[in-house]
């Protein structure tokens, strides 16, 4: 009898670390047949020739919390080989919510992921008050990926707390209620619990975000309930500087048996204090203890542009008029930026308050480069604001006001916010060579208008193993292996991530010589017309989601295979 597909002679890398074999695959239903020489015939067959095979990915920090209510391809994720996508990360969502609370968790999802309000005040279709009923509701719509979901503490926060979840202190009794929401959450199908320890998470209206100085005790409350669920991952954000204080509480949550990650990013203010957290993981690992971080693969980075959320000029009082006269288009605003006396007039004016972003960011020239038709994700000194300005004996607020003018003023510059303090990737590689390393941070579905970092499954195959030029690559297969074997089974989903029989017929073929991005552009696709950066990939000739294909020759089919993954999937048998 044929199989269901057969994908021929591609080089096939099966998520394990090996190296690359040329093997066929033989997909029936939603799982993998036979991987091999002579698998037989199919309904179906592609001919992989001159291509690689890979699992499909396991984007592990997604944000997609919003999004899947109203989006069923989970794009960009769908267009860069993902099959499985993890959200309710950084302690943000939008369960359990009260009723009257519908605008106040917009409001911090705004704040602290920088999605448009109104596309979620249009897009959201509440349905539930609970944990496990938003589970129900998303469960019941078609999607393309496989998505899975945390609990997030400052929605449980608020839930339990009212109008004092912000405060510091919760009452035993508080305490207690919130670690029974977690628990239920994870009985339901939840992979874990997430919070935000660090002063940059703030709502909308510039608050901290619920949580962020909650009590040790609260903290591994829920670690208990954890425990007691029998799974989950507990995810943090802390402080860049505050490593040494976080690994007190995160070596007590993992003392209970619960698994412990953190985002481990390198600020510039504090360049070797990443080197301290790693020999903090080491000695994790040698005490037993299940602590991990996990990181991008690049710098955490900013694009700024004149319709982005933002760029030098952002606060300038000419520039706040002009866009709000303008009114949200984007061409008559390009427009009257060209205008030489707008120029000049917005060039002599003094920033106002930069706000979240910070006076730090918009004048520090000296990491703003300039874009031509591809960013550079690891662009030298040489090409900064700041280096150009001094070569051109200009002033450098001058010299970026230019650089966003060029292309009929829709170019970008970059700035690499954090995991640049070397001028270069050196740091990153180290990190994920790292074993108590994870891939993540890609925080796809947030950022809108600002960070375009989705596509991180298409940046860690093309920049690392393929086209870096400013130091040492990593090995193909290592890369495949860190997002989707690694990823996959770090959240308990131990029936994906691996090409073999019995796993998940979740896959890609990838024209690797032609893996690439279009440039990052804006699009007004949310709903209510609301902006995002959005960058898309060439070279995906196939994505196969529980054995359907999702993408052909880079195109959507689509084809709605994709379910909600309701907790830890047990692992194949032999």
């Amino acid at each position: 009898m044929a199989h269901d597909l057969v994908i021929r002679g591609g080089r096939l890398f099966d998520g394990t670390g090996a190296e690359g074999r040329e093997l066929d695959v033989a997909i029936d239903g939603n799982r993998i047949a036979a991987v091999g020489t002579d698998v037989g015939a199919g309904r179906r067959e592609i001919d992989a020739r001159g291509k690689i095979v890979t699992p499909g990915f396991v984007d592990m920090h997604t944000h997609y919390d919003a999004q899947a209510s109203w989006d069923p391809f989970l794009t960009p994720s769908a267009w860069h080989g993902c099959t499985t996508v993890i959200m309710g990360n950084c302690g943000v969502g939008f369960a359990p919510a009260r009723p009257d609370k519908h605008d106040w968790l917009i409001g911090m999802m705004e704040g602290v992921e920088d999605i448009p309000g109104a596309a979620m005040h249009e897009g959201i279709k509440w349905g539930w008050e609970s944990f496990p009923e938003f589970l129900d509701v998303l469960a019941a719509q078609p999607h393309a990926l496989d998505f899975a979901t945390q609990v997030p503490h400052c929605p449980v926060r608020a839930y339990v707390m009212g109008e004092r979840a912000s405060e510091v202190e919760a009452t035993p009794e508080e305490i207690a209620a919130m670690a029974r929401i977690v628990e239920d959450g994870l009985r339901a199908g939840a992979l874990g619990f997430s919070t935000s320890r660090t002063s940059l998470h703030k709502t909308i209206d510039g608050e901290l975000v619920p949580g962020t100085s909650a009590a040790t005790t609260e903290l591994l409350a829920i670690g208990k309930a954890m425990r007691a669920a029998g799974h989950g991952v507990f995810q943090n954000v802390i402080e860049h500087t505050d490593s040494p204080k976080a690994f007190g509480y995160m070596r007590e949550l993992a003392s209970l048996g619960v698994r412990v990650v953190f985002n481990l990013n390198q600020p510039d203010w504090a360049p070797e204090l990443w080197r301290e957290a790693l020999r903090q993981l080491d000695a994790c690992a040698a005490d037993g203890l299940d602590v991990w971080a996990q990181a991008a693969g690049r710098s955490i980075g900013i694009l700024m542009g004149w319709e982005l959320t933002a760029h030098p000029f952002v606060t300038h009082p000419s520039f706040v008029e002009l866009l709000r006269e303008t009114g949200g288009d984007g061409a008559a605003l390009r427009a009257a930026l060209r205008r030489p006396e707008i120029r000049a007039r917005i060039l002599a004016e003094k920033p106002g308050d930069a706000g979240p972003f910070g006076n730090f960011i918009i004048r520090a020239f000296s990491k703003m480069f300039p874009q031509g038709d591809a960013i550079d994700y690891e662009p030298a000194a040489a090409d900064s604001v700041a280096a150009r300005a001094q070569r051109e004996g200009r002033p450098p607020l001058e010299v970026a006001y230019d650089a966003l003018s060029a292309r009929d003023g829709k170019a970008m510059v970059y700035f690499p916010l954090f995991n640049y303090a070397y001028g270069d990737l050196r740091m990153t590689r180290e990190l994920h060579l790292h074993p108590r390393i994870r891939m993540g941070l890609s925080d796809a579905g947030a950022h809108c208008g600002a960070i375009c970092d989705g596509g991180m499954p298409t940046f860690m195959l093309t920049h690392w193993t393929r086209d870096r030029a400013r130091g040492e690559r990593l090995p193909l297969p290592l890369v495949i292996q860190r997002q989707t074997r690694d990823t996959a089974w770090f959240y308990g989903l131990r029936d994906r991530g691996v090409l073999a029989p019995g796993y998940r017929a979740d896959l890609n073929v990838i024209d690797y010589d032609r893996l690439g991005f279009t440039d990052p552009e804006i699009a007004h696709d949310l709903p209510a017309g609301g902006r995002r950066l959005v960058q898309r990939a060439r070279g995906y000739e196939l994505t196969v989601c529980a054995g359907v294909p999702i993408v052909e020759s880079g195109e959507l089919t689509g084809a709605l295979p994709g379910v909600l993954v309701r907790g830890p999937q047990p692992p194949i048998a032999g």
